[in-house]
C-alpha cells in the first residue's frame, strides 16, 4: 500500500519530496487544531465561571464557610 505514490524505495529520496502520509494537510490540520484548542479553553472558562457562580450564590453570606472553618 502506497500513500505517496512510490512503488520502490530504490530512488534518490532528495528528489522525491515528502514521504509521509497526508501530504499537504499540514496547514488545514494546524488550523483545525488551533480552532479546537481555542474552543476548548473558551468552553473550560465558561464551565468554570458557571461553577464558581453557583458556589458563590449558594453561600453568598459566607456563613457556611465560617461554620466549616470553626468546626476545624
Amino acid at each position: 500500500m502506497s500513500t505517496n505514490g512510490m512503488s520502490d524505495w530504490a530512488v534518490d529520496l532528495a528528489e522525491t519530496g515528502a514521504v509521509y502520509p497526508l501530504q499537504g494537510w499540514e496547514v488545514p490540520m494546524y488550523v483545525i487544531g488551533l480552532a479546537f484548542w481555542l474552543w476548548w479553553h473558551w468552553a473550560q472558562l465558561r464551565q468554570e465561571a458557571t461553577e464558581i457562580r453557583h458556589e458563590t450564590e449558594a453561600d453568598a453570606s459566607g456563613d457556611q464557610a465560617r461554620d466549616a472553618i470553626a468546626r476545624y
